[in-house]
């Protein structure tokens, strides 16, 4: 009787050390991708941050997906709402988790602290400015941490995946993603073609790294369609409104569809490009006698746009042994 109780036992513990191994194995083996966008706080824009979340759930439908924004000031003002009652329920259509959204280093730390030693982080940027390299330099500081141990490493994994244009590299030359993008945007082309205007297009910018992914965007655009006058501009750095305002008179231009070439059709949008001040694009355009057809519509919101990063992650997980 008493050889029965041990070898009982025996299996019981055997089946319980197997049993803990494997769940270690398993949380071991969990994986997240963080979305790190710079973020808005121009509540019809979230559109474009749930769109870049659900195509990436989509396609990664066994990983967990976390969105993390760049700004300490779209955070704050998302987490001063979140304390808001009467905000929330004035704006039913805002999803929970925008109200405790956090930063990329916050949210790695987070996924981290649940266990999870493989994470991909995609970046939402337009191209490799001032925000993508700051991003980079986080991330390959903490993939670049060393223990004596590997067993005692933080991360499995930890990696950054490339902005819609592009960067330099001999793995995923730029200029095909510049000529992916521009193939993207041939709906735009058609929709100012349609609206026998000129295609006006205002990025961000940046006045510390040169926007020459813009300028050498346009080239490409301007080569496939050579009937559509299109001009590519930046609030911030060159070329400014200055620039593409002198560049429309020069061709003659008369008409002009104007659209935000930015992730989400926020403040910017709204107000820089749009708004009814006398130096938003809309108004300087229109000063110089050029009609102006508006699209508010943030490069989140078009499927097309979103599939680049999602398709540049896929590329970054299969170069990283994801």
């Amino acid at each position: 009787m008493r050889k029965i109780v041990v070898a009982l036992f025996v299996v019981l513990l055997t089946a319980s050390f197997s049993m803990n191994v494997s769940a270690a194995e398993t949380q071991a083996d969990k994986k997240a991708i963080v979305i790190a966008a710079f973020g808005t706080s121009h509540p019809p824009a979230v559109v474009s941050i749930l769109n870049l979340k659900n195509k990436m759930e989509q396609a990664f439908p066994k990983t967990t997906v976390k969105v993390a924004f760049t700004s300490n000031i779209i955070q704050d003002i998302w987490q001063k709402r979140g304390r808001d009652l009467k905000w929330q329920k004035a704006h039913p259509e805002i999803p929970v988790m925008l109200y405790t959204v956090k930063n990329p280093l916050a949210t790695i730390a987070d996924l981290q602290n649940q266990g999870i030693r493989s994470i991909a982080v995609q970046s939402t940027h337009v191209f490799a400015g001032e925000e993508y390299t700051n991003l980079a330099a986080e991330i390959n500081a903490l993939a670049s941490i060393k223990t004596l141990r590997d067993r005692d490493l933080p991360f499995k994994t930890l990696f950054l995946g490339r902005p819609a244009l592009g960067k330099a590299s001999d793995l995923h030359p730029y200029p095909e993603d510049i000529a992916h993008a521009a193939r993207v945007l041939a709906a735009d082309v058609a929709l100012a073609k349609k609206n026998k205007s000129a295609l006006v297009y205002m990025g961000h910018g940046n006045e510390i790294f040169t926007t020459g992914a813009y300028m050498e965007l346009e080239s490409v655009l301007r080569d496939a369609h050579p009937d559509v006058s299109i001009f590519i501009g930046t609030v911030e750095g060159f070329p400014g409104p200055d620039q593409v305002l002198a560049g429309l008179k020069h061709a003659g231009v008369k008409k002009v569809t104007l659209i935000p070439f930015m992730i989400v059709a926020g403040d910017h949008a709204t107000n820089d490009m749009a708004g009814d001040e006398p130096d938003s694009w809309k108004n300087l355009m229109e000063a110089a006698g050029i009609k102006v057809k508006p699209v508010i519509r943030g490069l989140g919101e078009v499927d097309a746009w979103v599939d680049i990063y999602v398709q540049h992650l896929k590329e970054a997980m299969a170069d990283s042994g994801f």
